[in-house]
């Protein structure tokens, strides 16, 4: 299928990652050809140096059909993504993670196009083995890792024999990037104890504090999807299909705690700052409280040759700089 000149598709390009993505694509790879989708629920960027983002919306199988016709390889990064989202629009995260995600995984089902679908760690829950593999059992302690548990058994299937398709298992994304003069960042806890800092608030940490969780930042994923898109472009070659799953993370498993700790020095460091640091009641429910999270990336280094180079210090030093 592949073609002299490649083209990769990426849904989901105006949000944070999938505008990270294809800004790395076209760095590395000026001369494939990018088709960036996106609804523009939550992501606001619409276009990535050369590369303008489509209006184009997965849940509708036709015009993503249209959108999607002559791509190589789909970066499905399209969802409706985080807990409190997913538990507050269950409809929505059904018909987008879901229904959606069949969309893409029967378009390439149909026409043989390669695809990379993040599923994240929320599918194994409250993990009690490490360092956790793909292998992990799927326990999903919300909605979101249901949904996306859905999507990759969806994927499984309609590969088998039609497809090649990389299933990444990714832990927490942290980090900021630039699109033109614009910076593009999420509210995860640290950019969150950043903020509070600089605003002279208190750091205020959930209940226990000793929840940890693995950060890998988002500059060190766009090249993962990188390496995933060119190794599939030899798998079309080769005629491969199936699946094939890559647990991603870092060697960075910090607490809650440590973070904030992180930032209070930091902040006093590079800003001449003190924010205290509180202990509060934990509002979420289903939340993973393991105070271990080691990522076995052994597959992902072997085969695709990445690893996460990026540090939690060096992000935070860097938000409190600007």
């Amino acid at each position: 299928m592949t073609t002299t000149t490649p083209h990769i598709a990426v849904t989901g390009a105006a949000g944070y990652t999938g505008s990270c993505v294809v800004k790395r694509l076209q760095e590395v790879h000026p001369d494939w050809q990018i088709t960036a989708l996106d609804n523009f629920h939550s992501g606001m960027i619409r276009q990535i140096d050369a590369v303008d983002v489509q209006h184009v919306d997965i849940r509708h199988r036709s015009e993503l059909a249209d959108a999607l016709d002559g791509a190589d390889v789909v970066l499905h990064l399209a969802a409706l993504s985080g807990v409190e989202d997913c538990d507050e629009n269950p409809d929505l995260a059904y018909e987008v993670n879901v229904q959606g995600t069949n969309n893409v995984a029967w378009w390439c089902h149909t026409t043989g196009g390669a695809l990379v679908f993040p599923f994240s760690m929320a599918v194994v829950g409250d993990p009690t083995t490490f360092p956790i593999t793909t292998d992990a059992p799927r326990t999903p302690l919300n909605w979101y890792g249901r949904s996306k548990i859905l999507g990759e058994r969806a994927i499984e299937t309609f590969a088998d024999g039609s497809f090649p398709a990389h299933l990444l298992m990714i832990s927490n994304v942290y980090g900021a990037h630039e699109i033109d003069d614009t910076t593009v960042s999420k509210p995860v806890v640290l950019n969150f104890f950043v903020n509070r800092a600089l605003a002279g608030e208190p750091l205020t940490v959930y209940e226990p504090g000793t929840q940890v969780r693995n950060y890998v930042h988002v500059l060190d994923i766009a090249q993962l999807y990188v390496l995933c898109a060119e190794r599939l472009l030899t798998q079309l070659n080769d005629s491969e299909t199936g699946v094939k799953r890559y647990a991603i993370g870092s060697e960075e498993t910090p607490s809650v705690m440590e973070i904030a700790q992180s930032v209070k020095q930091i902040a006093r460091e590079e800003r001449n700052l003190d924010p205290d640091i509180e202990l509060v009641e934990n509002p979420r429910s289903g939340e993973t409280l393991t105070d271990t999270f080691t990522v076995d990336t052994t597959n992902v280094r072997e085969q695709l040759g990445w690893q996460a180079e990026r540090t939690v210090e060096d992000a935070i030093r860097t938000a409190l700089r600007e």
